[in-house]
């Protein structure tokens, strides 16, 4: 019954909290800390609940989450009976009884969470061990053919590739002088900008900005490396500074570079101008920012191709992605351009959702509601299948972290690349490679003087006769810290962290307090952030930086710990080497260190090291070779390694030496030869030659009359000026006889009337107009008439190019379309197949290969036939409740027909099922869910249209969309973006969004956003309100 009267204990502090002063607040934590040393860890994943949740500090709860985290709910029953059996009228006996009621009925609801929990990660365990086995049966053990047989979608052998590691370098200054690359970072979220960076202002200007500016200016100091543009987002806001609006920023110009080279800040808008948003708001706003950084991109092709490729456009080398939403964007540019895509997640979404499940606190829905971590897994799920290669800090996080996705699994990846290396064939699965590059470090300001050899003693650098007239020339940093100590010459233990629980600092503080011997040879600095008033501050950082000052104060540190209030960026280096003077030890003693950047800055101004083993320091000390490995939750341990480097000088001097030695392996020079090296082993695809932008050809005479200005401006030329290099009156008559001889070869071949390079804008029919049998109705037909026939009234048809984007087959549309009173070649473009074909009606009816070759990457082909329909089947569904449609099937798509009220798996079921057996698809529900298309992974009306953008020169902006008010499983990803939309009511009757998303699965708007200026809504789709409609979304 010991348990019962902790909780009576506690019970009784609840009953005191509510009504209690703040002193009264402070003994009951004292007392508490007191009894409880022994359940640290547990306190510590409490205080992280905490700060996550940013709420002012609460006694009564931080009581409550103590008893419900502590005592299991059979000690609770037992406290609930005793206190009934004992009951009085008294009102805090009342009291008493219903509170522990309460909490014992809490305690039981966070038991079921955690079964819950259990339950889910049981059953997708199962599902991934289902999905390997799949996967590891296919891909058996090599037959002797096997291994003479070559991989048909391997264009050279991979087998002759010499494989990387880190002390091999294929990239040197010297012989890539000639390349001429254009790389492209994007980091979407935060203030991001090149100098004065604003770090730590909120959870989103973190580590992750200060990464990619420094690695974009180190990119573009690299030879044959032109040009790099770090893409984020535009924000005007009044609340932060009017720098992050500035659309362009210079980072560097290197001294190789030429024209429009270097390193550079493109600010992309998206979303509201005019507020500055979290990034778990931006989700619905990515594809806004995908469009607009396409034309970016596109743009800078044609500015560098001019400039440095002879006219020809200079697509990026690669598509660097950070974090989960810029990993979606760079996943859609890399498919829209076809160029090879990498992806560095920094955090993980899995591996945080995990994580608060485990602390049984917050259920499921609780925690997708408030971090949105089904959306952003989807985005990382999504950076997987489209990535050549992730870009991780540490083995760790490969194993304990990626391996949680759907999308990677370390045994397949391996026993692909093994297959790839044979020139054998990988069945139409892929796994992105996993490589470790640590993050490179700016060691310009370490001076030598850091990196030779010294006494470090203060007494040469205060003075023993005059120290007040030579303290006022030490750092101010440094008299900051010294004031704190009673003898400032011993060596100093360095910890420098935020005051987060997850960092461990208060076993650090017992560790020292409870060392004697480590007390006397050292002093101890505690650099935690900066803090005016601990009351201000949020409610974990104020519940460790009391901790911390009661320890202090419980071990009688005083004289011997430094915690100053403040200090600037800028000071960072000098707390340093006031360590390193004074011949002392950095420590990071975290619970969890993803990777552990202080550990590499204390080792670059010659620091031995202590950190902790869990996470990317056990890398770090592998590479540097200058510390001991510790458990954080064993403060023994701490102290013995302390104490074994302070008192040791022969162990400090070497660990101070191979630190010095080796710490050039994580300089930025290293990371971005190492990088480059890996990206150019990893690029399986190459910028396409096929996709060229369409220049803009002459316009021919039989569309040119149809509209006088037209004339008039194409032949009003001035023979006046022939010296500056224009054509004279001479040559204008010779080219009006050419453009009228034209005209009569154009009327006698009608193949081809015109070329769509012409238009100025698009207008976009996606409506999905199908009955509930999936058959086309007539809706569909008048909607079409309505739309060509506003567009030539308003616009005039020579400048309005006519697009049909539709999830049926070439021939179930040209059926459909020979019902309508129009001519098929009126239309410029026909998508069909939910985007894996095109058709240019005005040229041919042939599909267009070229756009089959560019959307080709990643898909399985015959190898997922079969296995898509078995796992689109429930497992109590009947064999023919989905069988192939072999009439609407292609080189591109599989088409698979649903029987009428059978049960089939939601699009993010299957694909799923697919990512853990190695297939990239796209999945697309169609026709009102009668029909399953299975494409390729980046085969879709959206990206289509995106293809189109790029041919025909034509900006998105320049497109309008029409769809209805439902459609095909695509019908969301059709809503975002920079072209405007109109949704006409009434048009769609029957959709096939119910098998999209299963319900615990993110919500539509976090994919779509609300209150999107650029869609109106007509009630129907005739001219009149159509016409009313472009003219709100300011097309005149």
């Amino acid at each position: 019954m010991a348990g019962n009267e902790w909780i009576n204990s506690y019970l009784e502090a609840i009953l005191d909290a509510g009504s209690s002063t703040k002193k009264r607040d402070d003994h009951v934590k004292l007392t508490k800390d007191a009894k409880f040393q022994h359940d640290n860890k547990q306190h510590q994943q409490q205080q992280q609940q905490l700060l996550k949740e940013e709420k002012p500090f609460s006694t009564t709860r931080y009581f409550v989450e103590e008893v419900i985290t502590s005592f299991d709910e059979s000690d609770l029953y037992r406290t609930w009976v005793k206190v009934i059996a004992t009951r009085n009228s008294r009102e805090r006996n009342n009291r008493l009884e219903n509170m522990c009621w309460r909490i014992w009925h809490l305690a039981r609801k966070k038991k079921q969470i955690a079964w819950d929990d259990a339950r889910r990660l049981a059953k997708r365990r199962l599902e991934r061990e289902q999905g390997r086995n799949d996967a590891a049966d296919d891909l058996s053990e090599l037959s002797e053919g096997e291994k003479e047989k070559g991989d048909p979608n391997v264009s050279e052998p991979i087998k002759n590739l010499s494989r990387i590691n880190s002390d091999s370098q294929i990239w040197f200054d010297d012989t890539d002088k000639s390349k001429h690359l254009y790389i492209v970072l994007i980091s979407m979220h935060g203030l991001v900008r090149g100098e004065n960076m604003e770090l730590g202002r909120d959870s989103d200007t973190g580590g992750q900005v200060k990464y990619v500016v420094e690695l974009a200016r180190a990119l573009a100091n690299t030879k044959g490396v032109d040009r790099v543009d770090l893409l984020t987002r535009q924000i005007t806001s009044p609340e932060v500074d009017s720098s992050y609006g500035e659309p362009i920023e210079m980072l560097s110009c290197p001294s190789h570079a030429t024209g429009s080279c270097g390193a550079y800040i493109i600010r992309i808008p998206c979303g509201p101008r005019d507020n500055y948003i979290a990034k778990e708001s931006l989700w619905p706003h990515i594809p806004e920012f995908v469009d607009g950084a396409l034309n970016h991109i596109v743009n800078m092709a044609r500015a560098l191709g001019d400039q440095l490729n002879g006219g020809k456009p200079t697509w990026p080398y690669v598509i660097h992605g950070h974090y989960a939403d810029a990993g979606e964007v760079a996943a859609h540019l890399s498919g829209a351009l076809n160029v090879p895509m990498v992806l560095t997640g920094h955090s993980l979404g899995r591996n945080k959702f995990e994580q608060l499940l485990k602390q049984g606190r917050l259920s499921k829905e609780a925690i997708n509601a408030t971090y949105k971590i089904m959306r952003r897994t989807e985005g990382e799920e999504l950076g997987l299948d489209a990535a050549e290669m992730v870009v991780t800090s540490t083995m760790q996080e490969i194993e304990e972290q990626w391996g949680l996705y759907d999308g990677f699994d370390l045994k397949l990846e391996r026993k692909l690349r093994v297959r790839r290396r044979r020139g054998v064939s990988c069945l139409g699965r892929y796994m992105p490679r996993m490589v470790v590059i640590p993050p490179g470090m700016d060691f310009s300001y370490v001076t030598t003087q850091d990196s030779l050899e010294n006494d470090g003693d203060l007494m040469s650098l205060l003075g023993s006769d005059d120290r007040a007239q030579n303290k006022t020339h030490l750092p101010q940093i440094w008299s900051e810290i010294m004031r704190f100590f009673t003898n400032p010459h011993k060596p100093t233990i360095l910890a420098l962290s935020r005051p987060d629980p997850k960092k461990n600092v208060t076993t650090l503080l017992k560790a020292f307090g409870e060392c004697q011997p480590l007390r006397e040879l050292a002093n101890l600095t505690l650099i935690l952030g900066n803090r005016d008033d601990i009351e201000d501050m949020s409610s974990s950082s104020s519940v460790v930086l009391t901790t911390v000052l009661k320890l202090i104060d419980r071990y009688d540190l005083y004289g011997q710990v430094a915690y100053p209030k403040h200090h600037k960026q800028s000071e960072v280096p000098e707390i340093y080497r006031l360590a390193a003077k004074t011949k002392g030890v950095f420590i990071n003693p975290a619970l969890v260190e993803p990777f552990g950047l202080t550990l590499i800055e204390a080792a670059a101004y010659g620091l031995p090291v202590v950190a902790t083993k869990n996470g990317g320091p056990v890398d770090i000390l592998k590479v540097l070779n200058n510390g001991l490995l510790v458990d954080p939750h064993d403060q023994n341990a701490i102290a013995d390694a302390l104490l074994k480097l302070v008192a040791d000088k022969n162990l400090w001097a070497e660990c101070r030496k191979n630190g010095l030695r080796n710490i050039h392996r994580f300089s930025w020079t290293e990371h971005c030869r190492n990088y480059l090296s890996r990206v150019e082993h990893c690029r399986n695809r190459h910028p396409t030659s096929r996709l060229e932008i369409m220049t803009i050809p002459e316009e021919p005479m039989s569309d040119s009359l149809r509209d006088v200005e037209d004339i008039s401006l194409r032949f009003s030329i001035d023979g006046d000026i022939k010296l500056n290099g224009e054509i004279d009156a001479t040559a204008r008559q010779k080219k009006i006889v050419e453009a009228f001889t034209r005209m009569a070869s154009l009327n006698s071949n009608t193949g081809i009337v015109y070329s769509p390079g012409r238009r100025q804008m698009l207008f976009v029919i996606a409506a999905d107009c199908y009955d509930s049998n999936g058959e086309t109705t007539e809706t569909f037909q008048a909607m079409i008439m309505n739309v060509m026939k506003d567009a030539g009234l308003c616009f005039g048809l020579g400048k309005i190019g006519f697009v049909l984007l539709t999830g049926s087959s070439f021939r179930e549309t040209m059926q459909a379309l020979s019902c309508c009173p129009v001519n098929i070649e009126d239309f410029d473009a026909l998508v069909c197949n939910s985007g894996s074909e095109m058709y240019y009606p005005w040229k041919d009816m042939v599909a267009d290969t070229d756009y089959e070759a560019h959307i080709a990457y990643r898909w399985p082909g015959e190898n997922v036939r079969s296995m898509a329909m078995r796992l689109a089947r429930t497992e109590d569904g009947a064999e023919d409740d989905i069988t192939e449609y072999v009439a609407a099937c292609s080189s591109r798509c599989y088409s698979y027909s649903i029987k009428p009220g059978a049960k089939t798996r939601r699009i993010d079921d299957l694909r799923q099922r697919l990512r853990m057996r190695g297939f990239r698809c796209n999945l697309v529900y169609t026709r009102a869910a009668s029909r399953l298309n299975v494409v390729p992974l980046f085969a879709s009306r959206i990206q289509a249209l995106r293809y189109l953008s790029i041919r025909w020169a034509i900006d998105l902006s320049k497109v309008v969309l029409f769809v209805g008010e439902k459609g095909d499983t695509d019908y969301e990803d059709l809503l975002g973006g920079l072209h405007k939309t109109i949704v006409l009511k009434g048009t769609v009757a029957y959709g096939s969004g119910k098998l999209l998303r299963n319900e615990d699965n993110f919500k539509r708007e976090d994919a779509v956003a609300q209150g999107n200026p650029n869609i109106k809504f007509v009630e129907t789709s005739e001219g009149q309100n159509i016409a009313g409609a472009l003219v709100a979304l300011g097309i005149k």
